[in-house]
């Protein structure tokens, strides 16, 4: 059963460090399903930006310890995904003005 790509690419990832990875390497970083796996996420970006993935790259990121006086808790962990793309493809999350 194939699933939506909306489903699987959830955001992308707008850091200092993203698109200084984004203007050098041509990569491009986003948050991603928990349970996707490498196929299924760079086959979404192919189809949702059409564009040629070169590789993916992902990570689980742990959520921060957060305080509220006596009370500890944790924010929600969440995956990360790296795409790099091919040469001459781009992904444009902002117009340029």
């Amino acid at each position: 059963m194939k699933r939506d790509p909306r489903s699987i690419i959830l955001e992308p990832v707008i850091t200092e460090k993203s698109a200084r990875d984004r203007e050098l390497y041509n990569k491009v970083v986003f948050v991603v399903a928990r349970d996707a796996n490498k196929i299924e996420i760079g086959k979404a970006v192919e189809e949702l930006f059409s564009v040629t993935v070169l590789g993916v790259r992902t990570m689980s990121v742990s959520g921060k310890l957060k305080r509220l006086g006596r009370f500890e808790g944790r924010r929600a962990g969440w995956k990360k995904a790296i795409v790099t793309l091919k040469e001459g493809d781009s992904i444009e999350f902002f117009e340029h003005a």
